[in-house]
């Protein structure tokens, strides 16, 4: 994919090469400690390796005197094993008497009698003055004894490290430029492609998809999250749309009902009760008018998710039983008998929104009394299973068939005429959407006879919280018109 990105102004180039400062920081200090560790470790072997000959030669001195301390470091000073080692005894003048050294070297003080010094041992001329680790000590009687090590060794390890460091810090610098701006080139060109198909989108084309490649890292969930945003605002346009020209057409008939009611009352004078009974069946016809824009802008609260922000504790089985005492009378007007069933055990909590719940409660229990013949019953449950609360409405009705309860999901959907059952066709549209608010799982199923609604909420687990205003019933008490 060709290169598209302005290198001084991608993000992922600047932290890829901040990244690289750090490791070489990091590289540099690692080396550095143990430069610094390692010539530690060499000069405390080395020191231990002085004090033990010292502790030797003052064992000499003690058991032999003077003569056998010369012979012994005579000795050593011409043993080829180890000429890495340097003697010297002095006298009072710092005058040589023996050792492999000419002179005594200077500085000859140091802390704790420890010093450092370059000199040429006479045994190994050719390799010129080396650096020397050295103690030194009086002896009874005046004289000056020198023992130490050719310190060439950590010289030699602090120049490699130095090299080495330089080395590295060179090469991560090197791999590191390359790195990041392979990166940068891979993850440019993944961004990219998102870019150019949000710009496809803003210029009008909606069937436009984000590339989904097939390793599932964090760019190809990203980029099935945002097809999938895509698909559901498609739907959500499309089902605008519709609804837009749907609801024109729906309302078209009652408005012009009301039109053609207040222009025939217009044409002759009537008696008050006359104008009293056009304006009631006016009133009657606003009436259903409203319940069918509040309907409309239910769903589409719900719809949104803006409600998500009111939810708050609620419990189903207040809900469940204050809604049979609601819709009893309503039933036994009807013929019919309600029966309730809470769940055992007390509250059946989940996190909603109590209106919009009661409300798509109240219409599914609604379109039961309203489709259920005399003498039938409906039943409402309420059943708690695990981290699971199911609500369900079920009826002695005629139900729905198999292959419209997708269909009469949908807004304005009725199959029945109106005149056989009042209504919009709005009732189940909007518990659907009530659901999808409150990811509960709406199913609707044969009731062998009727039908059998059933909405699965999750749970939550009961905590200690104020409880929340009791508005339950603020859309079904007043029992509107049936959508």
């Amino acid at each position: 994919m060709a290169w598209t990105g302005d290198l001084r102004r991608s993000i992922v180039l600047r932290y890829a090469l901040g990244y690289m400062v750090v490791f070489c920081a990091s590289v540099a200090a690692v080396l550095v400690v143990l430069a610094f560790t390692t010539a530690d470790l060499i000069g405390e072997q080395t020191e231990d390796a002085i004090e033990a000959e010292v502790q030797g030669l003052a064992e000499q001195y003690r058991q032999r005197g003077l003569p056998g301390l010369l012979a012994v470091i005579e000795r050593r000073s011409n043993d080829g094993a180890v000429r890495e080692s340097v003697y010297l005894l002095a006298g009072r003048d710092l005058r040589p008497l023996a050792g492999n050294l000419t002179n005594w070297p200077r500085p000859a003080d140091g802390v704790d009698g420890w010093v450092d010094f370059t000199a040429a041992t006479l045994e190994a001329p050719d390799k010129g003055a080396r650096p020397f680790r050295a103690r030194v000590f009086t002896l009874p009687g005046g004289l000056h004894l020198l023992v130490g090590r050719d310190n060439s060794a950590i010289t030699r390890f602090q120049h490699s490290v130095t090299d080495a460091l330089a080395v590295t810090l060179v090469m991560t610098i090197v791999l590191g430029a390359a790195g990041g701006l392979v990166l940068s080139r891979r993850i440019s060109a993944r961004l990219e492609a998102v870019n150019r198909s949000a710009r496809a989108i803003l210029d009008g084309d909606m069937s436009r998809r984000v590339p989904v490649g097939a390793r599932g890292d964090e760019f190809d969930r990203m980029a099935a999250n945002l097809n999938a945003a895509l698909d559901r605002i498609d739907r959500l346009v499309a089902g605008m749309r519709q609804v837009t020209g749907t609801v024109a057409h729906e309302l078209r008939s009652p408005l012009n009902r009301l039109r053609t009611r207040l222009e025939v009352t217009l044409l002759k004078d009537r008696s008050p009760d006359g104008y009293r009974e056009a304006i009631a069946g006016a009133t009657a016809e606003t009436d259903k008018l409203l319940a069918t824009f509040e309907a409309l802008l239910a769903i589409a609260l719900a719809e949104s998710g803006a409600a998500r922000e009111t939810f708050a504790p609620v419990d189903l089985t207040d809900l469940v039983n204050d809604l049979g005492e609601l819709y009893g009378a309503a039933a036994e007007e009807a013929g019919l008998t309600l029966s309730v069933e809470p769940a055992a055990g007390g509250p059946a909590m989940v996190d909603g929104n109590a209106a919009m719940v009661t409300q798509a409660v109240g219409n599914l229990l609604d379109n039961a009394i309203k489709f259920t013949p005399p003498g039938g019953g409906v039943r409402l449950r309420l059943h708690r299973t695990g981290s699971r609360v199911r609500l369900t409405v079920a009826d002695s009705g005629p139900g729905i068939p198999a292959d419209q309860r997708a269909r009469v999901l949908e807004r304005f959907v009725r199959l029945v005429s109106a005149d056989a059952a009042p209504g919009a066709g709005l009732g189940l549209s909007l518990v659907a959407a009530v659901a999808g608010l409150h990811d509960a799982t709406l199913t609707l199923d044969d009731a062998a006879p009727g039908l059998i609604v059933t909405l699965d909420f999750p749970a939550r687990t009961p905590a200690d919280h104020p409880r929340p205003k009791d508005d339950r019933h603020e859309l079904a008490a007043d029992r509107r018109p049936a959508l």
